[in-house]
């Protein structure tokens, strides 16, 4: 294992798991999975059962077993960042993965996500199930196109309406597990400051507005902070995300059976659980478009899995409003690298990415009956977008030249 401050030493890792197994477990081999604060180590030991008995049962990437309780198997192991100049470098981003998973497999029973093998909070890492062969979604579909994944994206939509309505008034119990953790309330955790996030960004939206010269005004006012309003009180929609519904974040087989795994829950918290469905309708920040979910299905089959827990998603004036105000909280997040965006030189991908996301964002209202004046501002901006950036003056929805998920570069 390589010397590192940032990287727990094997002699943590062997300590934590023995502690845990109740016999010696060693660390045989480690592989740093970069970008990421992640590795995939290999085990062996933790008593009778051989190194099964560390993974708690089936891993999904083991290497075997024998008679002898020689075996070994993979597991794997995130641990946090340091340096006040990393990202997600917060300490109780691990606490909060490890209480959102432990909820969902311990407390509800559900096998939407790996589970936790071990944890040590004051050494800063977490064993968690390796889910190998399973890879992320993005990479096959950046890999093969979305149209050779189309039954992997449904699964990836059902997967996080299964999400929202398997841990729907479920948000005492998460609490508690929480607090035996000591994750929820720390200083920036998503468990903390929800409305005022959402006061927040209708601050930003204005400023945002101003600078295209674009107000938002009238009607389309009023519309905003009602739908941010949603957004803060969802009331029966309240369920558990991740924090970061993309199909980067969903681990599947690329071939075989659809046995998916939603991951990374360090931003894990309640809240409204349309934010989770808006990756279906509005590009996210690696896609360029995602095409029509109401064509293609995707939208059904999240929405008929988020009313299995939450049956007002059956209710199509509420269900409509809630996600027209998911939308548009995101495109109004995005609108705010426009200063940014404005720097750059003409045919950068972002600039038309941006202008998708407001246009993909006004037709998922308009197709709702949802927020009519919130969506023909963003109408209105994505025309200004592309009168002051006329490189972005393109059609995005024809499907020759740019198919659902194709990759922004």
């Amino acid at each position: 294992m390589p010397a590192s401050a940032e990287i727990p030493s094997p002699a943590a890792l062997e300590a934590r798991l023995t502690e845990v197994h109740g016999a010696p477990v060693v660390v045989e081999r480690w592989d740093r999975l970069e970008p990421w604060a992640i590795a995939r180590a290999r085990v062996s030991g933790g008593g009778d059962g051989g190194a099964g008995n560390v993974g708690g049962g089936d891993v999904g990437g083991g290497g075997g077993g024998s008679d002898s309780g020689g075996a070994d198997l993979t597991v794997i192991v995130k641990w946090v960042r340091t340096g006040v100049d990393r990202a997600r470098s917060e300490r109780w981003r691990l606490g909060t993965e490890a209480a959102a998973l432990r909820f969902l497999s311990e407390n509800l029973g559900l096998a939407i996500a790996p589970r936790v093998i071990a944890e040590d909070a004051d050494a800063g890492f977490l064993v968690l199930e390796d889910l190998a062969p399973r890879v992320a979604l993005d990479l096959l579909i950046c890999r093969d196109g979305a149209a050779a994944h189309h039954e992997r994206l449904a699964v990836f939509a059902r997967a996080l309406g299964e999400l929202g309505a398997g841990t729907a008034g479920r948000e005492e119990l998460y609490r508690t597990r929480s607090s035996a953790v000591g994750s929820a309330g720390s200083v920036g955790s998503p468990s903390t400051g929800a409305q005022d996030r959402f006061a927040g960004l209708w601050e930003r939206a204005h400023d945002a507005a101003s600078a295209l010269e674009a107000p938002i005004g009238g009607s389309a006012a009023s519309e905003l902070t009602a739908g941010l309003d949603e957004l803060s009180t969802p009331g029966a929609f309240r369920a558990l995300s991740n924090g970061d519904a993309e199909s980067n974040n969903i681990l599947i087989h690329p071939s075989g059976p659809a046995d998916a795994r939603l991951i990374d829950f360090e931003a894990a918290g309640y809240g409204h659980a349309l934010l989770d469905a808006v990756c279906l309708h509005v590009p996210g920040p690696r896609w360029m478009s995602v095409g029509d979910p109401v064509a293609n299905g995707l939208a059904d089959c999240y929405r008929h899995a988020l009313a299995e827990g939450v049956p007002e998603a059956q209710d199509d004036r509420r269900y409509g409003f809630g996600l027209a105000a998911a939308c548009a909280s995101w495109a109004l997040l995005r609108l705010q690298r426009f200063a940014m965006l404005d720097e750059r030189p003409p045919g950068d991908d972002s600039r038309l990415q941006l202008v998708e996301i407001l246009e993909a964002t006004a037709r998922t209202a308009e197709a709702h009956h949802a927020l009519p004046h919130l969506a023909g501002w963003f109408r209105r901006a994505a025309e200004a977008l592309r009168r002051r950036w006329p490189d972005t003056d393109v059609d995005l929805t024809d499907p020759v030249k740019f198919p659902p998920y194709s990759p922004r570069r």
